[in-house]
């Protein structure tokens, strides 16, 4: 079914088909390497995956996974993006900016705020993605503790009627395995 279509596919993995899982772990190993970790793996799956596939294989993978974050003392529904990945031998064709760019509607659509954590922003930037320009925290419990280390590499997508977002506030997510940004 999935290895036919050519394109950008968006597709929600409610009861994900494990080969189309399999492939899409695979593209992100081949992209990151060894440093692609089973809590990075973790974190890319659930949510909506948009799927670029060209002749029956994966070559570009996008994850919106739901979390639920503060700003400042309010809290915010956003689409977290996770686990970007494009066929090494595929880069450069434009197909990793395909599937942020669905991965960007979905979250204009769904979402109050897409949020990420890049070492690359300005890939994202060209995307409409902003750094985030307050200070970035982790929710462990009762616990707040301060991520410094993290502000220069979370970026945001504000969304339509996200006038209100302010960016300089504080933003805080609830601690995960592996990283939390």
């Amino acid at each position: 079914m999935f290895g036919e279509t050519v394109g950008v596919t968006t597709q929600t993995l409610v009861a994900p088909d494990p080969s189309v899982l399999d492939a899409i772990r695979q593209l992100c190993v081949d992209a990151f390497g060894p440093d692609f970790s089973d809590d990075d793996w973790a974190h890319t799956t659930g949510g909506t995956h948009v799927v670029f596939w060209s002749n029956g294989l994966v070559v570009a993978h996008a994850a919106v996974v739901e979390r639920s974050m503060q700003i400042g003392s309010a809290t915010v529904r956003v689409g977290y993006i996770e686990g970007v990945a494009t066929a090494p031998d595929r880069r450069g064709e434009g197909l990793g900016s395909a599937v942020v760019a669905e991965a960007n509607r979905i979250i204009d659509e769904q979402f109050e705020l897409g949020v990420l954590s890049t070492s690359s922003a300005g890939f994202y930037g060209r995307l409409g993605w902003q750094q985030w320009r307050g200070k970035t925290y982790v929710q462990s419990g009762a616990e707040r503790t301060r991520t410094a280390d993290e502000d220069d590499g979370v970026m945001v997508l504000l969304v339509a009627g996200a006038a209100s977002i302010d960016i300089t506030n504080d933003l805080t997510c609830r601690e995960r395995r592996g990283d939390n940004w």
